[in-house]
């Protein structure tokens, strides 16, 4: 499987249903705009439902776009069985350690966690093949996440980044105007929520940033 994490759509229900949107019109809009990796955040869905929605998403993108269920191995794992080309699960701090999870999961599937520290992105090189990459943040103040550690702005993202040979994608209140300047600061991809979700046309707004990324 090739990872591309360059511009990486973090699905948020609410949000999309208040641009009129569904998640799986979402995903499949971005992607046909140019969004690289999809991760799906089901914060208050039942498991049975987050499945659903897995497997229907994956069954609506190409085969080259990384579907990435977020928090839920579980989910991950019973979509897998079922047949979806389900790439990989994304971890938070307080979520089953990395390790296990890449027991439970096998070598070949990814595996990202969320650090924004010097400290959790050591841990998360201290066992070399648990973690594919890390998600950085947050960048700018953000109200997607409600446990969203304090922002931490380019410069710090940067060193952070420069800090690990994992590969690293921003995340946090990013729009367009950050795609370059994280590009140039080391970055390997943006995670973005509202700047997708919430907009009028899903397709144009990846384009965007795609473009953007493109030209940094």
């Amino acid at each position: 499987m090739t990872l591309d994490l360059s511009i990486y759509l973090v699905t948020d229900t609410a949000l999309a249903a208040a641009a009129g949107h569904t998640v799986l019109s979402v995903a499949r809009e971005a992607v046909a705009g140019g969004a690289t990796a999809v991760q799906l955040r089901e914060k208050n869905s039942t498991a049975r439902d987050f499945l659903d929605l897995v497997c229907r998403v994956v069954d609506a993108l190409p085969a080259a776009v990384t579907v990435i269920v977020n928090d839920r191995v579980d989910v991950f794992l019973a979509a897998r069985r079922l047949g979806a080309r389900v790439g990989g699960v994304h971890l938070g701090q307080s979520d089953l350690p990395p390790a296990l999870v890449r027991e439970l999961i096998g070598p070949a599937a990814v595996i990202g966690l969320s650090a924004s520290t010097l400290a959790q992105l050591r841990d998360a090189e201290n066992d070399p093949g648990a973690v594919d990459y890390v998600g950085i943040g947050a960048l700018h103040s953000t109200t997607t996440k409600t446990d969203a550690p304090p922002p931490l702005g380019l410069a710090a993202f940067a060193a952070l980044a420069a800090s690990t040979h994992l590969p690293a994608v921003a995340i946090g209140g990013i729009g367009r105007a950050d795609i370059a300047p994280l590009r140039r600061s080391g970055a390997a991809g943006a995670a973005v929520v509202s700047a997708i979700c919430s907009a009028t046309s899903p397709r144009a707004a990846a384009r965007d940033l795609a473009t953007e990324w493109r030209n940094a």
